[in-house]
């Protein structure tokens, strides 16, 4: 007996197989490029940072007005440490609070040969409070010594949010968390003592080149001088210090 062919369902299942080759013949390409977008869409913080080649290094500019490292001056490190840096900073900028950080591991990786050596550089004109912090630390200074003057700076830049959104009355509540009498801080900073220091430590961050915060100026073992100009990432600092080591 003869089967009769319906010619409605032959058509379906032929278009049938058709859809079904196509997405078939799709699928490998569809992994490569889903495999592909995968590895583009990778966050930029897991992308290795290769290390800065030798042209991306800043150049020694031996001119620099730089005054001379002295009794006034706020020093972390060792004194016959090979590099200094000389940072001029801005409490109150957030690429200084940023920088402020990378410093810590600069010294935490060259103990022995880094010291790191504050000024002040308030932009009044971005920061009207970050004058009278300044004034604050060298308080912090003349009470406790260097040690407290650098628990104090550390302590405000962790607890600023910067742009000048630091509320004063933490001046004092930073000096009693470093230990100090809070009374005899606040006395300091009403004074107005330290205001000609922290002027002078600006006008001398204008006379070394330095247009903006932070600034940072880099001394090497032969004399030489290499501007740090704004927040750069540690690695650079560190390749800049190999550099100036001559390793």
């Amino acid at each position: 007996m003869q089967t009769k062919v319906n010619p409605w369902m032959v058509s379906t299942l032929l278009l049938a197989g058709l859809v079904i080759g196509f997405g078939v013949a799709q699928l490998p390409a569809f992994g490569a490029a889903a495999k592909e977008g995968a590895q583009g869409e990778r966050p930029a913080a897991v992308q290795p940072k290769p290390a800065p080649s030798q042209a991306e290094l800043p150049s020694a500019a031996n001119e620099i007005n730089l005054a001379p490292i002295s009794t006034s001056d706020h020093v972390r490190g060792p004194a016959n440490a090979k590099i200094t840096l000389v940072e001029f900073s801005d409490t109150e900028c957030p690429f200084c609070k940023r920088f402020h950080s990378t410093m810590q591991q600069v010294l935490q990786k060259y103990p022995n040969d880094v010291r790191w050596v504050y000024r002040h550089f308030p932009l009044d004109q971005l920061h009207s409070k970050a004058r009278k912090e300044a004034e604050a630390t060298e308080c912090a200074n003349e009470l406790g010594g260097p040690e407290t003057f650098w628990a104090y700076i550390d302590r405000l830049f962790e607890v600023t949010p910067s742009n000048d959104g630091l509320d004063p009355q933490q001046l004092p509540i930073i000096a009693a968390y470093v230990g100090l009498d809070k009374s005899k801080f606040a006395s300091c900073l009403a004074s107005g003592k330290y205001a000609q220091h922290v002027a002078d430590d600006l006008a001398g961050a204008e006379a070394a080149g330095g247009r903006g915060t932070p600034y940072t100026i880099l001394l090497a073992p032969d004399g030489s001088k290499y501007p740090l100009s704004g927040a750069l990432p540690f690695e650079k600092v560190a390749a800049t210090i190999e550099q100036a080591l001559g390793k």
